[in-house]
Parts: C-alpha cells; sequence; structure tokens
C-alpha cells in the first residue's frame, strides 16, 4: 500500500519591526514634529480661524459673541463697488510689473551670460536690488519720488529738461504706476537669475547650427533660445505674478494706498478693512478670496507650463 506525503509550503510571516527599526521611526517623527507643528500654527491653524471668522459678523478685536451671518460677508464682498475699484488696480499693477520684469529680465539675463569681463561683478550688483528688504526698498523710492528734494527731480533738473518740482506721487494713476516702477527694479533681478539658469542650459552647438542656417541674432533669439527658455519663463511667470497680485508692503510704505486710494490694492484693502475698520468678518472673506484667487492663478499656470513640457517631450 502506497504512502502519499503532502508536502507543505513554508508560511511566509511578516517581518516585524526591529527595535532599531522602530526607534528610527521614533528618531524621525521626532525630527517632523517641530516642523509640524510650526506648520499647524502659522498655516492651518490661522486658516481654519479665518474661514471661522469670515462667517460671521466680527467688528471687534475684543472676544464676545458675534452673529452668525453665513456666506453674507462673500456676498457684500461683490456688491461693494470699492472692491471692483481695487481688483482693478491689483489687475493693473499684476500685468505691467510682471511684462515689464520679464522683458527686463531676459534683456539683463542675455547680457550676464555673455563672456563680459568680471562678469562674477555684474552679477552681484545686479542681484543688490533684490536683496534689499521691500520696506527699505519703499522708503528708497519715496525719496527718489520726493516732490520738494526728491533724487529724480534733482536729475531732471541738472539735465535740464525740466525745473518745476514734480509732485510723483501726487496724482492716483501717476502714483501707481511710479510704484509700479519700484516694484519693477527691485523683482527685475529675481526674473534675470532665473532666466540666466535657463540660458546655461542651452547648448552652444545649436546656435552654431542656426548661424550656419543663415540664421542672424534675432532670428536666433526668436527660434532657439525663447522656445528653450519657456520652461524657466513659466516658473518666473507663476511667482512673480502671484507676489504681484498679492502686494501689500511696497504700497504701504510708500503711498499707504493714497492719494483718493488710487494706490489701493486687494491685500491692501483687505488690510484696511480688517485692522483699521475692525471689520474682521469682512476682511477674512477678502483673505480667503484672494487665496482662492491666487490658488486659481497657480493651477493656470501649471496647467500651461505642463502642456509645454508635454509638446516639448513629442
Amino acid at each position: 500500500m502506497a504512502t502519499t506525503t503532502t508536502k507543505t509550503r513554508p508560511r511566509f510571516r511578516r517581518p516585524t519591526p526591529s527595535r532599531a527599526g522602530r526607534g528610527e521611526v521614533r528618531f524621525a517623527v521626532a525630527l517632523l514634529l517641530p516642523a509640524a507643528l510650526v506648520v499647524f500654527g502659522v498655516v492651518l491653524y490661522p486658516a481654519v480661524r479665518t474661514l471661522v471668522v469670515s462667517l460671521f459678523d466680527v467688528t471687534s478685536a475684543m472676544p464676545g459673541s458675534y452673529p452668525f451671518v453665513g456666506l453674507r460677508n462673500y456676498t457684500k464682498v461683490f456688491g461693494d463697488p470699492s472692491f471692483y475699484t481695487v481688483l482693478w488696480h491689483t489687475a493693473y499693477f499684476t500685468l505691467v510689473s510682471t511684462a515689464l520684469e520679464l522683458t527686463l529680465g531676459i534683456g539683463v539675463a542675455m547680457v550676464l551670460n555673455a563672456p563680459l569681463k568680471a562678469r562674477w561683478l555684474w552679477r552681484s550688483l545686479v542681484v543688490l536690488p533684490w536683496a534689499l528688504p521691500t520696506i527699505v526698498d519703499g522708503a528708497l523710492w519715496r525719496w527718489i519720488y520726493n516732490g520738494q528734494y526728491g533724487a529724480l527731480n534733482g536729475l531732471l533738473s541738472a539735465l535740464h529738461i525740466t525745473d518745476a518740482n514734480h509732485q510723483w506721487l501726487g496724482s492716483p494713476f501717476l502714483a501707481l504706476n511710479m510704484v509700479i516702477i519700484a516694484d519693477v527694479w527691485k523683482n527685475t533681478s529675481v526674473v534675470a537669475f532665473f532666466v540666466l539658469a535657463g540660458l546655461q542650459t542651452i547648448p552652444h552647438d545649436l546656435y552654431e547650427a542656426a548661424r550656419m542656417d543663415g540664421a542672424g541674432p534675432v532670428r536666433s533669439f526668436l527660434r532657439v533660445t525663447l522656445p528653450l527658455l519657456r520652461p524657466s519663463i513659466a516658473v518666473v511667470l507663476i511667482l512673480r505674478t502671484i507676489e504681484a497680485f498679492k502686494v501689500f508692503d511696497i504700497i504701504y510704505v510708500m503711498t499707504g494706498g493714497g492719494p483718493a486710494s488710487g494706490t489701493q490694492t486687494v491685500a491692501f484693502y483687505t488690510y484696511q478693512q480688517a485692522f483699521s475698520n475692525q471689520l474682521f468678518g469682512y476682511g477674512s472673506a477678502l483673505a480667503y478670496l484672494i487665496a482662492l484667487a491666487v490658488f486659481a492663478l497657480a493651477m493656470m499656470y501649471l496647467r500651461i507650463l505642463r502642456q509645454g513640457a508635454m509638446a516639448g517631450v513629442k
């Protein structure tokens, strides 16, 4: 009588974490815990608290019971004519400053990428405006624009262009453009160094091939340089558009939102409503609308960047 033997398959047990492995996990959690607490305390909790405040009619910084109004603060924003005025100021500031910074930044990057003598020195000088704090930058340009003793009027007088003392920050639209110039002077260097990093990744052989095909400097720039700079330009557009849309500090220092509210942007208007007028519920609703607008801009630019990258792969 034959006996059959059945082979039993060995059972694989999941490896239990060793004591050393558990110690590494605890050590990693201990390293991440301070950063998590900072993110929660600086970002998450204020964001949730602002959302809660935006649903109430909070009109004082003192603790107390305030009526629940739901989305009334948000509907009030869209029914406020002043909101559309400051939104126009913000859109104008964002479009003009970003376009000027991108145009000048590409030009400066092309110069810095050329074989200049002491190129390291020129690159160091270009970064200086960006290294200045925005408060210092705003105070500097406010002094330059001063109608009585400003450097700009002094320069125009020395060049015999005009002897009149122009009040550069005296009219609303002119003051807005003067603030744009100050912002462009500070942030062009950021754009220049992003573009310069992109320029240094372009192989020189492409320019040699374009030159052999009879392309001049302008055609080489349009057919070779500009298409290959598209990822760098897209990143710069994302960063500068978002920062320009949230502009506050340079306007606070230079004009305080004046004259006649001509330089008020959405961020400055939010600050004024929340802290000057103590309409904290209304200001919180404005702050959330700004966050949603910035998020929408970021998503739009990221989609454009992703489509450009996919087109480059194809």
